[in-house]
């Protein structure tokens, strides 16, 4: 098997192992011909080029004859959801894990711990990916190396992926116009891929953001250790006497230092923003492109809100996935509220500059946002 960007099977993580393992347990996609999965992969390729002009004329972030850098779309199976998610890991996190291997490598037996530990970890890692494989409809890829078999933006800029099974998958479940549905997608993901290209600074914010939280991560395996017995006592309702307020919180936050806790609270803040950006603009443009979009949005909804199984409600819980679920919800209820307020040009203004993105506070206040950056920019 082709490595992921260098040698995969040294340092904290078997990067190589967490691929196989995801690709050996990802769950097959719906039943297609080959010849309605080329159709279904050219279509979601014209899609993603229409969905490019419906977006950037709603949402008027890029000036009109401008042409920002270019991203590949990639319609990708599961497997190769898989593969690129890999590599983004690998890319955020070496910082971090370059700095856990040279504290492990300075204790006695240190190279053997991190050999199995590696393996153990990629094990990991590729249960969960491959859990999260088939939930994935689209994604933009922020932090995105070029691979071999997949192509980025010059400099590392990012690429976004289509994963076509899943999107049949959901079309099926929810019985709704194929073509609608596929367009409808299209255009969430293609909001998110305009935010990045039309905001130059937004890539490097968010990198610089993740590496803080990283670098606040404590490194000595007993501190870890602790962190994580705790979370488990929490989570089980075996909280220690005294601690109140964490049965909300998720095994992620849990494991957390207070300063990571607020580099969390402003990246939640950011990611509330971009994912409700999305969704509304999804819907601005729905009703002129995407017949059925009614339809597909209040079963789409339904959809989300209840999740698939008991079990798929507690893997939510446990890895944070449920505030990504509120990260919608919260984050288009601001963006409404601020264009009714001040218009599309008027909420344009969150791209100025890292000053003029939202807290989490306004993204639950959406007046305090607009009397922050409008009212003290025009006393």
């Amino acid at each position: 098997m082709t490595g992921i960007g260098g040698a995969g099977t040294s340092g904290m993580v078997d990067w190589n192992l967490a691929v196989a393992t995801a690709t050996r347990l990802v769950r097959p996609g719906p039943d297609v011909s080959r010849d309605e999965a080329r159709e279904i992969v050219a279509e979601l390729r014209r899609h993603a080029k229409a969905a490019e002009e419906h977006v950037r004329a709603f949402t008027r972030m890029i000036p009109e004859g401008a042409e920002p850098e270019d991203t590949p779309v990639l319609v990708v199976d599961r497997a190769g959801w898989v593969r690129a998610n890999v590599a983004g890991f690998r890319e955020v996190l070496r910082p971090l894990l370059d700095k856990m291997q040279e504290r492990r490598g300075n204790m006695p037996g240190g190279a053997v711990l991190g050999a199995v530990g590696g393996k153990v970890t990629g094990v990991e890692l590729g249960m969960l990916l491959s859990f999260l494989s088939s939930r994935v409809l689209g994604q933009y890829e922020t932090f995105a190396p070029a691979t071999r078999d997949l192509p980025a933006a010059p400099g590392g800029g990012g690429r976004l992926l289509l994963v076509a099974p899943n999107i049949v998958h959901v079309e099926r479940e929810l019985d709704v116009a194929p073509h609608d549905f596929r367009l409808w997608v299209c255009l969430h993901e293609e909001t998110h891929r305009t935010q990045f290209t039309a905001v130059p600074w937004l890539r490097d914010h968010l990198e610089g953001e993740i590496q803080s939280f990283l670098g606040e991560t404590e490194v000595d395996p007993m501190t870890v250790l602790e962190r994580l017995r705790e979370a488990a006592q929490s989570l089980a309702g075996g909280r220690p006497e005294g601690e109140e307020g964490e049965e909300g919180r998720s095994l992620v936050e849990l494991v957390q230092t207070p300063a990571q806790r607020e580099i969390l609270g402003r990246l939640t803040a950011v990611m509330s923003l971009l994912e409700g950006h999305a969704d509304y603009v999804m819907d601005g443009v729905g009703p002129q492109v995407v017949p059925s979009v009614t339809e597909i949005r209040e079963k789409f909804k339904e959809r989300r809100a209840k999740g698939a199984s008991r079990l798929d409600m507690a893997l939510r819980k446990l890895l944070g996935l449920d505030a990504k679920l509120r990260q919608y919800r919260d984050g288009e209820r601001f963006v409404r509220a601020v264009v009714d307020e001040v218009g599309m040009d008027g909420f344009n203004r969150v791209w100025t500059s890292p000053n003029t993105l939202p807290t989490k506070a306004e993204i639950a206040n959406p007046a305090d946002w607009v009397a922050r950056v409008h009212r003290k920019a025009e006393s």
